[in-house]
């Protein structure tokens, strides 16, 4: 019928109904050029008679100087076989299939390529369509870079299961693995398994709670609370009399979160005392910490943890109490020496500075532990409101002179009212030194960062000696 199209023929690369009919070699030309980065006329001899390049790119290579020479002789050595394998398959079929080609430009450097070799029809001339393939070789080379980075990072991640789960394996201490949404064990290492005893087999997906006798029931729950801190309880094993001391700590793995509960057998109603007494110092609202003689932290509960904004005790341990508590150089001696001397210091005013450079208002008390091996050093803190006056409020005898300064303001030399007003600050701090240290003027001195005999000849020109205190 008119109209219908004809039957297109099994394997022709032409178009359906030659409708371009013969081109203008113009256009022939143009559309060679923009469809390629370069297009070259190779006669029968294999040599480049003319070429037309369709990127910038390629022609600041040199491209040109390809002109007048075998094609071969253009191409690196492994690339010569391709560029015969073109010429050959071109004009045996008419059209060759595309092969990759690194082109040698001027510089000697290495153009990638891809051509294909399609017969012209004259006199066994060949034309070599060529696109510049850096662009692809650069996007391969960055996705073989991105496959072998994340090859090592999988390698790494596999590495540290094993040994977490090596770890989990052969450690002597009780763990268990806890789903925080639904309180049911997720995995339990072998020292679980023995703890429990019985040859009991703990099983996935067992409630939490039922491993628990009914009087530990509400402590085991009170465990599995969210919070920033671990949280531990005394507890016992269904079935079992020997008490455990049990701490959850909460962790988020896989987007999901379980809490890593450790479970440690006491083994005696002391150890079982002692547990309790760690959980009751762990709750408490005050700040505690033990320390040694030379205030080295020992250990310490989430309190003061909260009140140093330290995230874990482990960043606390072996810390120096002075870098957190009072005013360098003062509080530390004054607090080592009533501990020493006395045994116990009671509501010690002084300031806390945190981690992130904060300073805080605290009363602390503190007493000496002599028994064992080491003395050692228990305190508490207790968080203080700051009061109007006791910090900050400018004392009567500054508020006048200020009063007098001003009014001399015009009458009387800067010079002499910046000695005057130098004078009463001095005389301001140095009292206040003294009353802080209950007159211990030795360290008074340290405070105010003064030699003894500079400190005695400044209060002796503020009339600060009496007979008294001179004794």
């Amino acid at each position: 019928m008119e109209g219908d199209a004809a039957p297109v023929p099994n394997g022709s690369r032409g178009f359906l109904r030659g409708s371009l009919g013969a081109l203008d070699a113009a256009v022939v030309e143009s559309v060679l050029t923009v469809g390629s980065d370069v297009t070259m006329v190779i006669d029968r001899h294999g040599v480049i008679r003319d070429l037309a390049v369709g990127g910038n790119a390629i022609a600041s290579d040199g491209a040109h100087a390809w002109l007048d020479r075998p094609w071969s002789d253009t191409v690196t050595v492994e690339s010569r076989h391709k560029v015969d394998e073109l010429l050959r398959d071109a004009s045996a079929t008419g059209r060759s299939r595309w092969r990759e080609v690194n082109q040698v430009t001027p510089s000697h450097s290495s153009l990638m390529m891809r051509f294909v070799a399609v017969d012209a029809g004259r006199d066994g001339e060949v034309i070599a369509i060529g696109r510049d393939d850096r662009v692809t070789v650069e996007i391969q080379q960055q996705l073989i870079e991105v496959q072998q980075t994340l090859e090592r990072e999988y390698s790494r991640l596999r590495d540290a299961e094993f040994r977490y789960r090596l770890l989990f394996k052969t450690s002597s201490e009780a763990v268990l693995i806890v789903d925080a949404a639904t309180r049911r064990i997720v995995e339990g290492n072998p020292a679980a398994e023995a703890l429990i005893g019985a040859g009991r087999k703990l099983q996935a997906g067992e409630a939490f709670g039922r491993l628990f006798d009914a009087a530990s029931q509400e402590a085991a729950a009170s465990l599995l609370v969210a919070g920033a801190h671990p949280r531990s309880a005394v507890v016992k094993l269904m079935g079992q009399d020997t008490a455990l001391f049990a701490q959850a700590s909460l962790f988020r793995q896989d987007r999901q979160t379980q809490f890593l509960v450790r479970l440690v057998a006491e083994s005696n109603l002391d150890a079982s005392s002692d547990g309790r007494l760690k959980a009751v110092l762990e709750r408490m609202p005050d700040a505690f910490v033990i320390t040694t003689s030379s205030l080295e932290i020992i250990t310490a509960n989430s309190t003061f943890l909260d009140l140093v904004r330290l995230a874990h005790i482990d960043e606390a341990k072996g810390q120096d109490l002075g870098q957190f508590l009072g005013r360098p150089g003062l509080d530390r001696n004054i607090l080592v020496d009533n501990l020493r001397d006395h045994g116990s210091v009671r509501n010690f005013a002084t300031v806390v500075r945190t981690a992130l450079d904060e300073a805080e208002d605290v009363e602390v008390s503190a007493v000496t532990a002599p028994d064992g091996p080491e003395t050692c050093f228990g305190f508490t803190m207790r968080r203080v409101a700051r009061r109007t006056g006791m910090r900050g409020e400018t004392p009567p005898e500054l508020r006048r002179s200020v009063e007098k300064l001003t009014e001399l303001v015009g009458r009387v030399k800067v010079k002499d009212l910046v000695k005057e007003t130098t004078d009463l600050v001095e005389r301001l701090c140095i009292e206040a030194a003294l009353d802080l240290t209950k007159d211990n003027r030795a360290s008074a001195a340290d405070v105010l960062g003064l030699s003894r005999q500079s400190l005695y000849s400044k209060m002796h020109r503020f009339g600060l000696l009496t007979p008294q205190s001179d004794k």
